[in-house]
Order: C-alpha cells, then sequence, then structure tokens
C-alpha cells in the first residue's frame, strides 16, 4: 500500500435547518397531582415552576414520540428522508437496553441505511448529540444528519414520590443538522461530575428515578453558569448580543439563576418548563422549537443551549437559530 488514507471533503461548518417537537395529549395538573399525593398547585409552582406536564399513553414509548418530531423537524427543513444519512436519539429513559431506538426512528420516518445510534448524557444528552452532529458534517463523514431528544420519563417515576412524580414528564423534540459555508453550531463546551454520580439515579431495572434535589440544585446554580459563558466565548458571541437562552428545563429557579449569571439582558430565557415539566433530553429542542413558532425569536440570532443533569453531564454551545 502506497500513500496515505483518503479523507472525506470536509465542510466549513455546519447549521441547524430545522426543529420539530411532540407533546403528548395527555396534561396533567397539580391539581390532579394533588389528589394522590401530598402537594398543592402553590408547593408545586413555587418550588419548581411547573403549572402542568404532558404524560404519554402507553401505546406511545421513545420511538413513537421521536418519530412525530423528528418527521417535523424533517418537513420543515425541506430535506427528504433520502438526504438524511445520519441519526442521533438522545435518551435516558430506554425502556429496554436493546435494540437502539435510532434506527427504528429513521425506519419509522422512511430514512434508508443511515448510520443510527443512540446517546445517553440524561438531560445533557441533546447538547451532547448535536455537538456530535455538527463534527459528523464538519468531518465529512454525514451530509445531513437528524438529532432527536425522547424521553418517557413517566415509565420510571414512583407516581407516590413527591419529590419526583411532580417534576418529570414526557415529550420529543428534534433539529436538521447539514454543511453550511459558515458555522451556524458553536463549540461545545462538555464535562462531567461523576464523583456526584448518585445524585440523580435509577439504581436497577427495577427501581424508580431518585435525586438529592438539594444537592442538584446546589450544583447548578453554582458550576453551570462558567460553562455557559466560556461557550458564549468559544463561539465569539457576546452574552449581551444573545437573543435566547435555552437551559434545560430542569426548575424555573434554576433557570433564572443560570440566566442571571451570564448577564445576557436582552435575552428571552426559555421557561417551557411551566407547561411541558422536565422531559430531560427533550427539554431544550423542546423549548426551543415553541419559541420559533411562537415568533419569540428571530431567524439568524444567536441563541445559547445549556444542557446538564444525571451523571452529572453538561454540555453549552451556541447556535444560529433556523
Amino acid at each position: 500500500m502506497t500513500g496515505g488514507l483518503r479523507i472525506p471533503e470536509a465542510a466549513a461548518g455546519a447549521r441547524i435547518l430545522a426543529f420539530g417537537d411532540y407533546r403528548p395529549a395527555r396534561i396533567v395538573t397539580n391539581e390532579e397531582l394533588a389528589e394522590t399525593v401530598d402537594t398543592s398547585d402553590e408547593w408545586i409552582r413555587s418550588r419548581v415552576g411547573i403549572a402542568e406536564r404532558r404524560i404519554a399513553g402507553d401505546d406511545e414509548g421513545i420511538v413513537e414520540l421521536g418519530a412525530h418530531a423528528g418527521g417535523k423537524a424533517l418537513a420543515g427543513s425541506g430535506l427528504a428522508p433520502s438526504d438524511i444519512d445520519l441519526v442521533i436519539l438522545a435518551t435516558c429513559s430506554a425502556e429496554s437496553p436493546m435494540p437502539g431506538y435510532a434506527p427504528q426512528v429513521a425506519h419509522r420516518l422512511g430514512i434508508d441505511a443511515p448510520g443510527a445510534f443512540d446517546i445517553n448524557a440524561a438531560c445533557a444528552g441533546f447538547c451532547y448529540a448535536l455537538a456530535t452532529a455538527s463534527a459528523a458534517v464538519r468531518a465529512g463523514n454525514a451530509r445531513n444528519v437528524l438529532v432527536v431528544g425522547s424521553e418517557k420519563m413517566s415509565q420510571w417515576l414512583d407516581w407516590t414520590d413527591r419529590s419526583t412524580c411532580i417534576i418529570f414528564a414526557d415529550g420529543a423534540g428534534a433539529a436538521v443538522v447539514a454543511a453550511s459555508d459558515s458555522p451556524g453550531i458553536g463549540p461545545v463546551v462538555w464535562g462531567s461530575a461523576g464523583d456526584k454520580y448518585d445524585k440523580i439515579i435509577i439504581p436497577t431495572r427495577h427501581s424508580f428515578i431518585t435525586q438529592e434535589g438539594q444537592a442538584v440544585f446546589r450544583w447548578a446554580t453554582t458550576a453551570i453558569a462558567p460553562v455557559a459563558v466560556e461557550a458564549c466565548e468559544r463561539a465569539g458571541i457576546r452574552p449581551e448580543d444573545l437573543a435566547a437562552i435555552v437551559p434545560h428545563q430542569a426548575n424555573l429557579r434554576i433557570i433564572e439563576a443560570i440566566a442571571r449569571k451570564v448577564k445576557a439582558k436582552d435575552a428571552v430565557v426559555a421557561d417551557d418548563i411551566v407547561q411541558s415539566g422536565n422531559t430531560s433530553g427533550a427539554s431544550i429542542p423542546l423549548a426551543l422549537s415553541r419559541m420559533i413558532e411562537r415568533g419569540d425569536v428571530p431567524s439568524g440570532a444567536p441563541a445559547l443551549l445549556v444542557g446538564f443533569g444525571a451523571g452529572l453531564s453538561y454540555a453549552a454551545q451556541v447556535i444560529q437559530i433556523p
């Protein structure tokens, strides 16, 4: 053998063409939860900011949720299923360890023989998947990538545990990533705090999700804002120039604390948690898709995405709104 290996033609950058979302039809209000667990609407709103959440039906799993959101993103992108050659699905609420969900979502959408795999970085999962998609496009290993965050957290909840059943919910969000002449997805800043792995955990396949709420709150309100600021710096964007901040929708008080520390005074801050609850790896695309649909953020403007949660894992990047 002579010479080196042939390297795929790289792209100058990657950008997001469109977002899509899917919210299950069933709405569970705080008042409904108060009928079965010791809580109230005022108690929930004052601690986590949630008014209602969506819960998937028995016939809606991660694949069904993800396919709905992915199909909407694909339609908005103007691409055909045959144009997608990589599908990445972020989830931490898998019903079973295998097979993966990304190939099944691709099949549901008529995407023929793409590369397809799942990522589990919990509530930072969408940011991890988006960074991976961007890297694949820029390296020439994919032309167009469908990125999906799909979660059915309700199947891992003890509905008598007030510390978790009031918070978590179901849903899916997606984005289509494509090559671009200039970067539309900034460098990712990611990391983990594995010494705190047990703060949010599902110990065994027969367990429910548990979390140490106060420990997570302290970590998120102190450790995550510097990551967000660094993502702005690496993207060459001043925080005051951001049009939107879209943190993981974990807790309204955490969201507001991070936004204050980033000091983007003119940015719209996502608060989708109020109507959607905490949908883990789906929460960022769910929130941003709704903001775009409502016209809260203009096309082409910079938005900061910040994911953080179980692991403990975190990631942030700046994107251009499609």
